[in-house]
């Protein structure tokens, strides 16, 4: 037998429905929000992810699924979707579009190779959106919101926005110069991949899980205390416009994203719900000006966040919120006999075009068990097609919740059923 490869799961129909429900009703608060849908590969090139998440990551250096194709070109499948998106913007030239910021939203697949563990995976379904053309505070706080409203949508209330200022370059190179003079009396202290980070981006330093404890860590330099005054206004009107939208927000100096692009504001959701696990955060986001100009474009501001949808079920499965999956099917055909059969066929293909969701036996089941089986898809209605009915032009239809039966002519029965369906009195 051959499974799954390690780190990736199958979604079989009875969470599928799950997923589908959580999708369209992201999709729907897209469009709320005027975002558009873009949908890019799911490999780039690998230069894409070094230039634009950076060498320092540890995405880049340790979990990237690498291969060279049969032209001797080294691709990627995407580990993240910021960079593809930016890519597709530069590319295609879309900071020449009449309407300005560009605002974008992508559901997709992405692949990091690192240790499976509850709700992360080595291939996870993520959605998010990027605003691209914008220094504006307000829309830091808008996609704050709309991150917030992702999960709120859903019914999820143990729910906490925690947010930082990373501060512009010249804020960033003050404050990474007295984290190299704070942490290099430690460095010999520190885990490997703190000693490397420390050379390269002494930022990532704060975002470690091993070197957490460490008592360096309680006494690092914050943000706060190298923020120049446009990073220190610019987070102060982002603030005053969440107070404006009443969503409440912690401050953390500490908050650091995992990708090499943020700069000034940079956020994360947790959840608080009781046994969701030690690993809290749901989602993250921040600003990433500059990021556009490495890949080729003119300079541009921009900002954006992602979740990942299996810690989004995970979330709601911690607070018991049951979504309100459709399950029944509208109508079940019992078909008794050759030519009844063939009449069934017919009239299951003429009900779905007609919008009914409908379907009949196919395992030669005698009348009782077919019965079973409409009971068991928890279905509607019943239509009963024998011999006799076929012979007489007519059809029985049970109505299984009040167990109502009629018959009716078989040109009646489609329009009977839809107007059942919507509620009406079909027989007025």
């Amino acid at each position: 037998m051959i499974n799954v490869p390690r780190g990736t799961e199958d979604i079989l129909p009875s969470q599928s429905k799950k997923w589908q429900y959580v999708e369209k009703r992201l999709n729907d608060l897209s469009k709320r929000f005027n975002y558009e849908e873009i949908r890019t590969p799911l490999f780039e090139s690998t230069e894409l992810f070094q230039r634009g998440v950076g060498d320092t990551t540890d995405i880049v250096q340790k979990e990237m699924y690498t291969f060279e194709d049969r032209g001797g070109r080294s691709l990627t499948l995407r580990p993240e979707g910021t960079a593809s998106v930016v890519r597709a913007y530069v590319q295609h030239k879309m900071f020449g579009l009449p309407q300005q910021p560009t605002k974008l939203f992508y559901f997709g697949p992405m692949f990091r190779y690192e240790r499976p563990q509850k709700g992360r995976t080595r291939q996870f379904v993520q959605f998010g959106i990027e605003v691209l053309g914008s220094a504006d505070p307000a829309i830091d706080a808008e996609v704050m919101a709309f991150a917030l409203e992702c999960y709120k949508t859903l019914g999820l209330k143990s729910l906490r926005l925690v947010v930082n200022s990373l501060g512009d370059a010249e804020s960033r190179t003050n404050h990474r110069n007295a984290l190299v003079d704070h942490f290099s009396p430690h460095k010999n202290e520190l885990c490997g991949d703190c000693q490397n980070r420390l050379e390269k981006n002494p930022l990532r330093v704060l975002d470690c899980k091993k070197d957490r404890e460490h008592p360096a860590m309680k006494t690092a330099p914050s943000i706060f205390d190298y923020l120049n005054d446009y990073s220190r206004t610019y987070f102060e009107e982002v603030k005053t416009y969440l107070e404006k939208m009443d969503i409440p927000y912690e401050e953390d100096p500490n908050l650091v994203r995992g990708l090499d692009y943020y700069n000034h504001t940079a956020f994360e959701i947790m959840s608080d719900a009781e046994g969701f696990g030690a690993i809290t955060t749901l989602s993250g986001g921040g600003r990433y000006n500059g990021l556009v100009q490495e890949l080729g474009g003119p300079e541009t501001p921009g900002i954006g966040f992602a979740l990942s949808i299996e810690r989004l079920l995970l979330a709601l499965e911690a607070e018991n919120i049951l979504l309100p999956v459709e399950d029944s099917l509208d109508v079940y055909i019992v078909a008794l006999g050759t030519e009844a059969k063939r009449e069934a066929v017919k009239l299951a293909f003429d009900l779905r075009k007609s919008g009914v969701k409908v379907d009949l036996d196919y395992m030669d089941k005698k009348m009782k068990a077919q019965f079973k089986t409409a009971d068991r898809l928890q279905a509607k209605i019943v239509f009963v097609l024998g011999e006799d009915e076929l012979k007489n032009n007519q059809i029985s239809i049970k109505h299984m919740e009040t167990g109502t039966q009629i018959e009716k002519s078989l040109e009646e029965a489609i329009p009977y059923v839809k107007e059942s369906l919507r509620g009406g009195n079909a027989d007025e």
